[in-house]
């Protein structure tokens, strides 16, 4: 208030002088204006001089000034200094982020919201080949020509990431992940992941070689257990018998653990997409319930609701594989009297949803993101008598991902399960 109190000061001041100058001369009016001429000439003044100061050194003072016009220089010289001070700050953090991520065995692009380049750190470029600055603005479906790419880019669904081989470097993979914000600008993170691929191809190659190995002497062990099994009444005692059966059962066992594992080691090997061989649904599914109540041998009911007229394309043993496995799971884990029921219907996407669904005792919920891994139970106690191979849900999951599907499971304690296999519009045809 002080401030202003002196400019208005100043103003009362100088259209005094210009009255007393204008009577004086006999011209008021002219005296009057001659004082606001002066006001205005003193404001441009300043004007011209806080332009002045605004394009000399950041170190230099501020004029000074009596008034409001020294109140807005020292304003204008503190908000400078801290503006210098953010700047600081800023360039710090931007230099260690940049220490950072060159240090960083990751590679980091980050791209515009139109898909252009605009910086990337050293690891980025050696595993994608990029070259600073011919490269900067650069779209990175130029670069970056794989077909995979391409289609997981422009899809904007960067939830679960992309693996694929390395653009220079056949031998090698790349796992590519994206983040994006509400500008659409992206981050782009790249992970050599070669290690990792060979121990899993080393892993899905010895298991599909042990079980390889194990199939010729189970099958001369079965051989010689099954004529025996024949004349076990005549032969043997009843105590003998009965381990007779449990070494039948056992090794019925390991034969479809092993079919699992073999059946698994193809699904993981094999081609990414199945062939668009025409499969009919109404069969898949009456033969996976046929299945199903020979399972049971009557102790539950299975039932179906087929949408008729529509064919899946795939392989058609791949998807027998997975129906049957989800069927049996049900009839397996659900309890003794329940329903279980298995639907097909497409919804207006043209999407194909078969489900599998019982009114068992149902799963907990921190179970359910397991269920599809190898081996995973949700009771273990129960693995001998169920006779399963712990491999179905993990052989479904495969079977999908070949089909371009989805395995989506719902549970919850005292509600029964319910299994969908979603299959995209491409894969679904009318006849």
């Amino acid at each position: 208030m002080r401030y202003w109190t002196q400019e208005i000061a100043l103003l009362v001041a100088l259209f005094l002088i210009g009255c007393v100058i204008g009577l004086l001369a006999d011209h008021p009016v002219t005296g009057m204006v001659l004082g606001l001429a002066l006001y205005i000439s003193y404001s441009f003044w300043q004007m011209w001089r806080i332009l002045r100061w605004s394009h000399k050194a950041y170190d230099t003072l501020p004029p000074s000034a009596p008034g409001v016009w020294g109140n807005i220089f020292d304003h204008l010289y503190r908000y400078q200094r801290r503006e210098r001070r953010r700047q600081t700050q800023l360039r710090q953090v931007i230099g260690r982020f940049d220490r950072l991520s060159e240090a960083m065995k990751d590679g980091m692009i980050v791209l515009d919201n139109k898909g252009a380049l605009d910086t990337w750190n050293a690891a980025a470029s050696t595993m994608l080949g990029l070259e600073y600055p011919a490269d900067r603005g650069q779209y990175v479906t130029n670069l970056l020509r794989h077909p995979q790419f391409i289609r997981y880019f422009e899809s904007g669904k960067y939830e679960e990431g992309l693996t694929t081989r390395s653009p220079l470097d056949e031998s090698r993979w790349l796992h590519f992940q994206i983040v994006s914000d509400s500008r659409n600008e992206r981050l782009m993170v790249v992970r050599d992941i070669t290690r990792l691929q060979r121990l899993q191809e080393m892993r899905r190659d010895f298991v599909a070689n042990v079980s390889h190995e194990l199939r010729t002497p189970l099958t001369v062990f079965t051989g010689y257990l099954e004529p025996l099994s024949d004349y076990a009444g005549e032969l043997l005692p009843p105590r003998m018998q009965r381990g007779l059966e449990q070494m039948q059962q056992q090794s019925d066992r390991m034969r479809h653990l092993i079919d699992d594992l073999l059946m698994l080691s193809r699904l993981e090997n094999g081609i990414p997409i199945s062939p668009y061989n025409p499969v009919n649904i109404a069969t898949l599914i009456h033969q996976a319930e046929q299945d199903g109540n020979a399972l049971s041998q009557g102790l539950h009911s299975i039932s179906t609701d087929i949408t008729p007229g529509y064919h899946l394309l795939g392989a058609e043993e791949e998807l027998r594989s997975a129906v049957t496995n989800l069927v049996s799971n049900a009839v397996r884990y659900s309890g003794e009297k329940t329903h279980i029921r298995i639907t097909w219907r497409v919804d207006e996407n043209s999407t194909g949803q078969l489900c599998v669904s019982d009114d068992g005792e149902g799963i907990e919920k921190h179970h359910l993101d397991r269920l599809t891994e190898r081996f995973y139970r949700v009771d273990k106690g129960r693995s001998s008598s169920t006779g399963g191979t712990g491999l179905g849900l993990a052989i479904v999951k495969h079977v999908m991902i070949h089909h371009e599907g989805q395995v989506r499971i719902a549970s919850q304690p005292g509600d029964g399960a319910r299994f969908t296999l979603v299959f995209p519009a491409s894969r679904v045809v009318q006849d």
